[in-house]
């Protein structure tokens, strides 16, 4: 019996992708229309929760499975944002970030240092790479989601993008809008992140026939 051909990588990208920018264009339109930074957060955040839904029907409908990596995005995805419309509150989108990656991190370098491979177990499908490989990506993504929890942090207090701004003489800078700045750049970054281990995976492959389509591992910054 043959194997059935994986779906193509380009459908979760295209879903990931659109839901970003999706929520981006809506806050961009609710600010031109006069809404406070942190009100057209919150009406933005419905094209998060959208988006995290068709993620999970993707996974269900399209790939045919739910991996956990996927599961756990779209969990939290759904849950911070449904905080943040029905209380009106744009703290929980933000902090979304924070937890997620923090929580990541935890869970990769805890398994690391129990001799684990959660990275492995994440992502539901496995990448014909050695354990060694798999080792050095699980420590490299680990610390990423780490840095990635700090930053978030740091650009989601307002009290300190106003001090920041402030210095720089853009003293009427909203913080809404520098943080979903920052959440576009932190996207471009989670991509480039996932492209620069691409050299570490080929040099790694273990194939019997060189054919498999391979993929850097997602990370949690790069869907809704």
């Amino acid at each position: 019996m043959s194997e059935r051909p994986s779906p193509p990588t380009w459908v979760r990208q295209a879903v990931d992708f659109g839901a970003l920018i999706a929520f981006a264009g809506a806050f961009l339109f609710y600010r031109l229309n006069g809404l406070a930074g942190d009100e057209a957060l919150v009406q933005a955040t419905w094209f998060l929760v959208a988006g995290a839904a068709v993620a999970v029907a993707v996974g269900l409908v399209v790939e045919r499975r739910l991996a956990l990596m996927p599961l756990i995005v779209g969990g939290f995805a759904l849950v911070f944002g449904l905080l943040t419309v029905l209380t009106q509150d744009d703290l929980w989108v933000k902090l979304k970030v924070t937890i997620l990656n923090l929580s990541l991190s935890i869970l990769l370098l805890g398994g690391l240092k129990m001799g684990k491979q959660p990275l492995k177990a994440l992502l539901g499908t496995v990448i014909p790479i050695n354990d060694r490989a798999w080792k050095i990506l699980t420590l490299r993504y680990g610390l990423f989601f780490a840095a990635v929890a700090l930053v978030n942090e740091a650009v989601r207090s307002e009290a300190l993008v106003g001090w920041a701004t402030g210095l720089l003489g853009y003293e009427d800078i909203d913080p809404a809008d520098v943080w979903v700045s920052f959440r576009g750049v932190l996207w471009i970054a989670s991509s480039v992140f996932g492209l620069s281990n691409m050299p570490l995976i080929f040099r790694n492959l273990q194939s019997e026939t060189g054919d498999e389509a391979v993929t850097p591992p997602p990370g949690p910054n790069a869907a809704p």
